[in-house]
């Protein structure tokens, strides 16, 4: 274990993807106003002025960091021409016709409050990724306008300003990022870019966008080539892959290429991390993948971003779970692991409001935040407010709060998810368990001495030679001002002697002195929501719960992960808060409670 792992280190809690009113999709759908200084302030827990009905609004408990990715495509662009027209200055008659209809449009759209269309105009057509990856020819409605690019540097120079303003090293890290945003054939392949570079480093280079390449390893690349150049690092981070028609993670490139350890290696250099959760559903798992997990049917978003519906199918690619599990495989093949990531968590909200809490819950859009917005769009299309998950938050264990030291915690991937709610969650793998003070917030301390932390390794030949078996510590604390804790769980992967990967869920303990049944399950927690008022009881659960766990089933010749999850008591979904403030029984069709969680990077075992 490297000497910086066993450091002493604090939680932070922050926002990894976040878009304002510079992006064209949020600006489009109702966010005309709030841009990187409302979102930062908003973060750091002033109160600002809600984009859509202009009402003041406030975050519950600011946060430590916030990184605002604007889209890279049209960066600024759409806000400018409805904002001070196009300037038809050099165009000739054809060009000036074509920019004067896009214009009129798009002025008619927004005006009217039905920018919507506009977005959803410019959706791909459902086909193989593979092939739209390769088609480079994108709409040109604003090609020809001479000032877009001038625009989307003003833009950027605007965004990393604003993000240098707010910055300040040990109090709330600002940082610099943006989203590439590729979508092939409506296959979402986006990633979220950060640097740990300033406004003047970030500067000396325009964001890549899918104009540049719909290619991850074109991204890979270009990042190799600009961290010098920036004299700054970089990571990227793949983004809502439960929708990505089972790309995101796949057996091969986008090329169709098969997966070799040069890439495995380039791709764990620079997406050291993946967002597992967010407002656009989760990506732990599915139920047709983890059939036997009880607690795999949660906050499913089953909606391609594409022209055409088409009915959703939950692939291997889609999902973080068997994405681990067939990292494992390829590693086996290839000499490599590229799917060796840890999780963090996200909002990917368009309002500039990075809130990730059901009571407080200001929508995915900027009309969202009005509960009879989201029953109207209920009752007239797939997707409503309702359909979004208020979801989620990213935990990093830093030395300190600075961009370089967050940063660093993302690349040795000691961070975790939760769905909202800060739960502290410690996980360790300890070769020999020593005398620890489970009860105690200094069990970090304590097990970074002995152990590997959520994100490493341990090797197998320690074990195989004394025949014994690892032991893991987690540790998990209920969120001061949220609901108490119904379970721990660990999620154990692995590759058998025939060479298929298998998965099982541990139950390793819980709240209120419940036993496991003939089968090995653990009855449900009490629920104690009340759906007539959207309140509930902290009368059951616990309020803090941590073990020491040996897995039973360990064979020292299989390749392995584990990572801990760990669930709340059921408490009132935003749907139901929605439903209750309209005076209605429910949200016709949307649950009424939710367990929220946390998930933790794993731990790999390898032989």
């Amino acid at each position: 274990m490297s000497v910086s792992a066993a450091e002493e280190k604090q939680l932070l809690w922050g926002d990894t993807h976040l878009h304002t009113t510079y992006s064209s999709d949020a600006y489009t759908n109702g966010n005309l106003t709030a841009d990187p200084n409302t979102a930062y302030r908003y973060a750091r827990g002033l109160p600002v002025l809600h984009p859509y009905h202009q009402a003041k609004v406030k975050i519950e408990t600011p946060l430590d960091f916030l990184v605002v990715t604007d889209h890279a495509e049209l960066l600024g662009v759409i806000r400018t021409i409805h904002r001070d027209g196009v300037d038809y200055t050099g165009l000739g008659l054809i060009d000036s016709l074509k920019a004067w209809v896009s214009e009129m449009v798009l002025r008619y759209a927004i005006d009217s409050g039905d920018g919507r269309s506009l977005f959803s105009a410019s959706l791909p057509e459902a086909k193989d990724a593979r092939e739209a990856a390769g088609d480079a020819s994108f709409s040109d409605t604003v090609s020809v306008i001479p000032e877009m690019m001038s625009t989307q540097r003003d833009t950027w120079q605007d965004i990393t300003n604003m993000a240098d303003q707010h910055n300040e090293p040990g109090v709330f890290s600002a940082l610099i990022g943006w989203e590439w945003s590729p979508l092939p054939g409506g296959s979402n392949l986006h990633r979220v870019v950060i640097t740990d570079g300033d406004a003047e480093s970030a500067q000396r280079y325009q964001p890549f966008s899918l104009y540049d390449s719909q290619y991850p390893e074109d991204l890979w690349a270009w990042l190799e080539q600009t961290a010098p150049l920036a004299g700054a690092d970089f990571i990227a981070i793949p983004h809502n892959s439960n929708i990505s028609k089972g790309f995101m993670f796949d057996e091969t490139s986008l090329r169709g290429k098969a997966i070799d350890k040069d890439y495995a290696e380039l791709r764990m250099k620079w997406e050291p991390i993946v967002e597992i959760t967010q407002f656009k559903g989760d990506s732990e798992t599915h139920p047709s993948l983890s059939p036997d997990d009880e607690f795999a049917d949660f906050e499913a978003y089953e909606n391609y971003i594409q022209r055409d519906w088409r009915p959703y199918e939950a692939k291997p690619g889609d999902y973080v779970r068997s994405a681990l599990k067939r990292g494992l495989t390829i590693e086996q093949r290839a000499g490599s692991n590229p799917y060796q990531f840890g999780v963090v968590g996200s909002t990917d909200a368009h309002t500039s409001l990075p809130t990730a809490n059901e009571r407080n819950f200001q929508g995915k859009h900027s009309p969202n935040s009005i509960p009879a917005n989201n029953l109207n769009s209920a009752k007239k299309s797939r997707v409503s407010g309702w359909n979004y998950s208020a979801s989620g938050l990213t935990a990093v264990w830093a030395t300190e709060n600075t961009r370089s030291s967050i940063l660093a915690a993302m690349k040795r991937k000691e961070v975790y998810a939760t769905t909202g709610p800060r739960i502290r969650l410690q996980f360790f793998a300890i070769k020999d368990v020593k005398e620890l003070d489970l009860t105690t917030v200094s069990i970090y301390q304590q097990a970074a001495k002995q152990g590997v932390p959520m994100g490493g390794e341990i090797r197998g030949g320690d074990f195989a030679a004394q025949k014994i078996t690892p032991s893991f510590v987690v540790q998990a604390m209920k969120d001061p001002v949220d609901a108490n804790l119904d379970r721990i769980q660990i999620v154990k992967g692995w590759v058998d002697e025939t060479g298929a990967a298998q998965e099982k869920v541990y139950d390793v303990v819980w709240s209120d002195e419940r036993q496991l049944d003939d089968d090995g399950r653990l009855p449900a927690v009490k629920n104690t929501v009340d759906t007539k008022t959207a309140m509930y009881e902290n009368s059951v659960g616990a309020a803090q719960l941590a073990a020491v766990w040996y897995d039973p089933d360990f064979n020292p010749a299989h390749p392995a992960f584990y990572y801990a999850r760990v669930l709340q008591i059921p408490t009132p979904r935003h749907s139901l808060y929605d439903a209750v403030a309209l005076e209605r029984e429910k949200a016709d069709g949307f649950p009424d409670t939710i367990q929220e969680r946390a998930y933790s990077s794993a731990i790999w075992y390898k032989p």
